[in-house]
């Protein structure tokens, strides 16, 4: 590991800014507990074991979306596991109190980081920087899942004060740099976002998904309705599938796809498409050729869903492919929002993948070899 942990540091008594990402889904205004929410929790609670002072600076959606609020709820599911108090302002004089007032042991969250326009403008003189910056001792990034964003409170605090990683980012380094050195390791590839394309080059691809239906058009299928439905919901949907047309022909792709037929599952070779019905699911042909892909596998990375998890009738895709994953030998790592709450709702046990990654477009940025600002800030700062 090149960067400094909470091994490294001496936070008794000292005050620390934890950069953490609480970013989670919102439900009927309701912010709905996540992975991310624990998991920082063990990190403040570690930090307070150790005397520490904890000032978390942390996002909710960004300016303009629907789910953009502030953090009071986040800071209440927080102290169910590590009691966090929630302070409404950032760098206003109430926030600046509060973070004076802190002793060992306590924890304040400041409100939602993007409420500042500094934000997005990183440098050590914004007023954010300059007023925070004096009252910690130490910074500690904690937000893997951020860390590929070019934003102040990633890249600007490591400037200007002694820099660590945090325990939820040393773990999801230390996974995919286990995965990435791992030559026998398949990567299953599904949902529907098109950042998948990034990890096509020189891997082991199995394609599922809303993704696999677009490597399936990239390869020339005609799948009728669905090629319709696709072409409706994907942006930049002919400039993607000419970048896919590149990349996708040493990829994987479904067999047989689950199609809605009258409200029932049917299962259709891809010989037999076009069809006049819309894909939910791969078949059970794939789902048997995956399989076998996975016992022998040495490493495996799956990222979204093999199917729409919301319907029972085409659950059985992903539902077949994270139970094989768990039976597995191999080093697993998973990634996404939809596969983790895939998880839950299949009530498989967490505990049976190496790592349940928190990540996304920075899991992939690292992954490929881009340069995450986050991560580059704390190297920087130590040479």
């Amino acid at each position: 590991m090149k960067f400094k942990t909470l091994d490294n540091l001496n936070v008794k008594n000292k005050t620390v800014l934890l950069r953490a990402d609480l970013n989670s889904e919102i439900s009927k205004g309701k912010v709905i507990l996540s992975d991310r929410i624990t998991e920082t929790a063990k990190t403040i609670q570690e930090l307070k074991d150790k005397d520490a002072k904890i000032v978390i600076l942390a996002h909710q959606s960004r300016p303009g979306k629907k789910d953009f609020t502030n953090l009071e709820q986040h800071a209440k599911l927080l102290s169910k596991y590590t009691k966090v108090k929630f302070v409404p302002g950032i760098i206003n004089q109430k926030a600046i109190q509060e973070i004076q007032n802190l002793k060992p042991k306590e924890a304040v969250l400041l409100d939602n980081i993007r409420n500042l326009k500094e934000e997005f403008s990183p440098s050590t003189k914004t007023k954010l920087v300059q007023t925070l910056a004096p009252l910690a001792n130490i910074y500690i990034n904690d937000a893997f899942s951020a860390s590929h964003r070019k934003q102040t409170s990633i890249v600007s605090f490591p400037k200007v004060l002694p820099s660590a990683i945090g325990r939820t980012m040393q773990k999801e380094l230390e996974s995919l740099e286990k995965l990435s050195k791992m030559k026998n390791a398949i990567f299953i590839l599904g949902g529907s976002k098109m950042d998948n394309l990034l990890l096509m080059k020189k891997r082991k691809v199995l394609t599922c998904g809303v993704y696999g239906h677009m490597c399936l058009i990239a390869k020339n299928y005609k799948l009728g309705a669905q090629e319709k439905y696709l072409k409706k919901e994907i942006k930049n949907y002919e400039e993607e599938i000419k970048t896919l047309k590149k990349l996708v022909l040493g990829a994987r792709t479904p067999m047989d796809l689950a199609v809605k037929a009258n409200s029932k599952r049917k299962e259709l070779s891809i010989e037999e498409f076009p069809s006049k019905h819309e894909v939910f699911d791969i078949g059970a042909k794939t789902i048997k050729l995956y399989k076998k892909q996975i016992k022998h596998a040495d490493a495996i990375f799956m990222k979204g869903t093999a199917g729409c998890t919301e319907d029972k009738k085409f659950q059985k895709g992903t539902k077949e492919l994270l139970k094989a994953i768990a039976k597995s030998k191999a080093h697993s790592v998973l990634s996404g929002g939809h596969t983790s709450t895939a998880l839950k709702k299949f009530k498989i046990n967490k505990k049976k993948f190496d790592y349940v990654s928190l990540s996304g477009g920075a899991l992939v940025f690292y992954l490929t070899g881009k340069r995450l600002p986050g991560l580059d800030a704390l190297i920087k700062k130590r040479s």
